[in-house]
């Protein structure tokens, strides 16, 4: 198969090639440039692989959680390529990529959500990929959701910022932690491509970010 995948969903811009098995990808911090960075370089991308998008199998994206204009950017972007080359998407969950990069069988994942809040999520690895343990959802450090055993990993953004609440959250629950973790299309790519084998691509006018916030500003008397 040959799959493209993106995610803007950080301050990082990061994009991935399935090429029949082999993953090529790249990364930059972009900061708030995103939408100024990506298609350039997918076209590179494109262009040092020969590929043209007519001969992808699908589009994945980094649907989210995380940055409200990140996420909205990289749905607009594959939903336009998909609309223009007739292809399927895929929306693959930040917190899942996460998860996958982190190389462990029973991982926590939490990205800081600003506001002292985190995205969180628990997997578990089965034979047949990840099973959320609990969903993603929006919390602050100190009441996300409890976990049972003591072999779990934590990694991303929420442990960087949050480590010393979430390490009293878990105690005695997380082995090891990496903090300078980061949703990247290379892990996306890898998680989407068993399900566009098996078919489970959409329409790109279905293609919705994931969003766990559902209010970027609050009102003083809301705070």
């Amino acid at each position: 198969m040959k799959i493209l995948a993106l995610d803007t969903s950080t301050e990082y811009c990061s994009i991935a090639v399935w090429l029949d098995g082999e993953i090529l990808s790249r990364e930059i911090l972009a900061e708030q440039r995103h939408s100024e960075l990506i298609l350039p370089m997918l076209r590179q991308m494109l262009g040092e692989t020969g590929l043209t998008l007519a001969q992808l199998d699908g589009i994945a994206f980094g649907a989210g959680p995380g940055s409200f204009t990140g996420l909205r950017i990289a749905c607009g972007v594959a939903q336009g390529l998909a609309f223009g080359a007739d292809l399927p998407v895929i929306g693959i969950c930040t917190l899942e990529a996460l998860a996958e990069a982190a190389g462990g069988n029973n991982v926590i994942a939490a990205l800081d959500a600003r506001m002292s809040e985190i995205y969180h999520a628990a997997y578990t690895k089965t034979v047949d990929g990840w099973q959320p343990v609990s969903g993603p959802t929006l919390c602050p450090p100190q009441q996300a959701p409890l976990v049972r055993g003591r072999s779990w990993m934590g990694c991303g953004s929420g442990f960087s910022m949050y480590g010393e609440a979430l390490r009293t959250r878990y105690d005695g629950c997380i082995k090891h932690v990496i903090g300078d973790l980061w949703p990247h299309a290379r892990e996306m790519i890898q998680l989407a491509e068993p399900r566009f084998a098996k078919g489970l691509g959409v329409d790109p006018a279905d293609a919705t970010p994931l969003y766990v916030r559902n209010k970027v500003a609050l009102k003083e008397k809301e705070r």
